[in-house]
């Protein structure tokens, strides 16, 4: 399961970057027409935005597996394991439920504006709610991964705490280690 979650994420990863690259195309190409030759391309700003929102929901699944995003830990990471892992399944069935919300709603969103096309690209509407469908399904299952995962304790204790306060705070924290691993006075 594990390989197949890493190579979607690869995956992911790849796609993020040709969306990336598109929307660059896209919006340079327009600029660029603007100034020399007084015209542009018309669907670039709507290609672009949802490009752009493709992208979004995309790194957000990345991030979710990588615990990439950012959170608390004040309170957390002084509790016990049995506290750490209570708060980390609460967490988890939050997000879970979080994610059942955005399903839902993006799902409604594509069946209402199925029909709707895009004024500039007479695209449907629907592939722009799309983004929160795909989103959701790849968020649920890792998140139902990451909760059996807590729930049958396969989880080290420094794995129980998956935020931390800031990246700032972790690179603070590296400068003041000295080589044997003790702060500097």
């Amino acid at each position: 399961m594990t390989t197949w979650i890493d190579r979607y994420c690869r995956a992911l990863e790849w796609l993020i970057a040709l969306l990336l690259a598109l929307m660059v195309l896209l919006v340079f190409g327009n600029v660029v027409l603007r100034y020399v030759a007084n015209s542009g391309i018309t669907v670039s700003e709507e290609l672009s935005r949802w490009l752009f929102v493709w992208m979004t929901f995309l790194g957000a699944v990345v991030a979710l597996k990588e615990h990439g995003h950012l959170g608390t830990d004040m309170l957390v990471s002084r509790l016990g394991t049995t506290g750490k892992r209570a708060c980390l399944v609460l967490g988890q069935a939050l997000m879970l439920w979080a994610t059942w919300l955005l399903f839902s709603g993006s799902l409604a969103q594509a069946r209402i504006n199925w029909d709707v096309e895009a004024p500039v690209s007479g695209l449907s509407v629907a592939i722009f709610y799309a983004s929160g469908i795909v989103f959701a399904v790849s968020a649920g299952v890792l998140l139902l991964r990451e909760i059996w995962r807590t729930l049958s304790g396969q989880l080290r204790d420094d794995e129980l705490v998956m935020v931390q306060e800031s990246e700032d705070l972790a690179q603070v924290e590296a400068l003041h280690l000295d080589r044997s691993g003790t702060y500097k006075k």
